[in-house]
């Protein structure tokens, strides 16, 4: 029987390659997309919902499927404060994994971001550990965890700190190295097929995917 799975952040630089795969992938029968705003894709398989974050509780009969991918984030920059910033990049995957869980799905995939760390001094990746702390302690099947490092890939608004740190990145990659290799920059299209290909795997329980081990998953 098909699978269904809901999407969240398919405007995003690895969701939207999330998207396509999803779309493209005859395990799936249906693919549900949670959107801020309507996307020009269309799809017999896709159906697409604007809704509000804040208010999940309007939405969560639609939080019906096996799988969750949440590929939702943003940057203090864009979001205009760590208030604002932590509203997405926390509560917003806290809010729905908690409502998945109630409602039985089977799989919640999420990004994070390498260094993640409940305990860390640096507030992104301090607020990165949270979700991640928070979500491993909800009864759910499967939580899947990946820790990208630098995303590579278009995007439709620039990101001048990534932007400044992928040449030296790219150019690093023959040094990284050993466990030096987690550091390396990672195409957004990598991150996307490992949680396609890792939600197909039945794995049980929590599993953290770093960087490196992301790469390796579908063999880039």
């Amino acid at each position: 029987m098909a699978r269904s799975a809901l999407l969240l952040g398919a405007s995003g630089l690895v969701g939207g390659h999330c998207l396509r795969l999803l779309l493209e992938d005859q395990s799936y029968g249906k693919v549900i997309a949670f959107v801020r705003k309507p996307i020009a894709l269309q799809h017999p398989k896709l159906e697409q919902h604007v809704v509000d974050f804040d208010h999940p509780e309007k939405f969560a009969h639609l939080i019906k499927v096996n799988d969750v991918f949440c590929c939702l984030g943003t940057t203090i920059k864009k979001a205009g404060s760590q208030e604002a910033f932590r509203k997405v990049d926390f509560s917003y995957p806290v809010k729905i994994a908690k409502i998945a869980a109630q409602n039985g799905v089977e799989q919640f995939l999420i990004i994070t971001a390498l260094g993640a760390n409940p305990k860390s001094s640096i507030f992104y990746n301090r607020v990165k550990g949270e979700v991640e702390e928070t979500i491993t302690k909800l009864p759910l099947k499967a939580i899947h965890i990946f820790r990208p490092s630098l995303l590579l890939g278009k995007r439709q608004e620039r990101r001048i700190g990534e932007k400044i740190g992928e040449p030296p990145l790219k150019g690093l990659k023959v040094l990284l190295v050993g466990p030096f290799r987690k550091y390396r920059a990672i195409e957004a299209i990598v991150v996307a097929g490992a949680m396609n290909k890792v939600a197909k795997k039945e794995l049980l329980g929590v599993n953290i995917f770093e960087s490196n081990q992301i790469q390796t998953i579908i063999g880039g």
